[in-house]
């Protein structure tokens, strides 16, 4: 068992490499693109052609300008919900399941003894990856696969603005023991549709809710001062 156990291939550095490179590219994450570099390339958990992709994006990230690097970055992962780095955002949308998911994500974190940085949501994927590095290498792949549905939607979302990104997202699937293949996405609405208000006294709006097709409780809550007068 022992033998077995130690066959199985690293990927510690690989997954907090990948983590660094989908973090906002400010000067700190630039400085160390050398570092993430040869550590993708002596652990060797990629192949060959998987980390010339991942080069060729370190390459860009360290020859170009911070404004564009940075605004780049802004504009495909802040501004494009199909881009967009927090996985629950695919999943829950603004639903009211995404808050408990939350949750019960960074409990998992805590019982693993990784604390959180503040402002950090647990969702986000190079927290996901940062904590897939501290697991065994089993556990961390079994982990991954669980996210490769929603990985792969953001790999083809990417592939489909051309995007160097990709091959990060690629470079997950692989390590997750998946495919990394272009699958069907629903349309994306428009901007001025997903920031529409709705009609006064028109009802609630539906948009996000986990049963939007249904009639939804609205629960009247006495206000506490009120409370206090009948009470008194």
């Amino acid at each position: 068992m022992k033998a077995l156990a130690s066959s199985v291939p690293k990927i510690v550095h690989t997954l907090r490499a990948l983590a660094w490179l989908l973090r906002y590219p400010d000067a700190e994450m630039r400085a160390v693109l050398p570092l993430l570099r040869s550590a993708l390339h002596d652990e060797r958990a990629l192949n060959a052609a998987r980390l010339q992709e991942l080069d060729l994006l370190i390459e860009r990230l360290g020859a170009s300008s911070a404004l564009r690097v940075e605004t780049e970055y802004v504009e495909l992962f802040d501004r494009g919900r199909r881009t967009a780095l927090h996985l629950f955002e695919h999943v829950h949308g603004d639903s009211r399941d995404r808050g408990p998911a939350m949750v019960h994500l960074a409990q998992t974190y805590e019982r693993a003894g990784l604390l959180q940085a503040p402002g950090e949501l647990p969702d986000y994927l190079p927290v996901v990856l940062e904590f897939a590095s501290t697991q065994p290498p089993s556990q961390a792949r079994e982990f991954l696969r669980e996210t490769a549905h929603i990985v792969r939607a953001i790999f083809t979302a990417l592939l489909e603005c051309s995007s160097p990104y990709a091959s990060v997202l690629a470079a997950v699937l692989d390590l997750a023991g998946e495919r990394a293949e272009k699958v069907t996405l629903p349309d994306e609405p428009a901007l001025d549709e997903s920031w529409a208000e709705p009609e006064a006294f028109g009802g609630c709006a539906s948009a996000g809710q986990s049963r939007p097709d249904e009639p939804q409780p609205v629960r009247i809550v006495r206000p506490a001062r009120a409370s206090q007068r009948a009470n008194a």
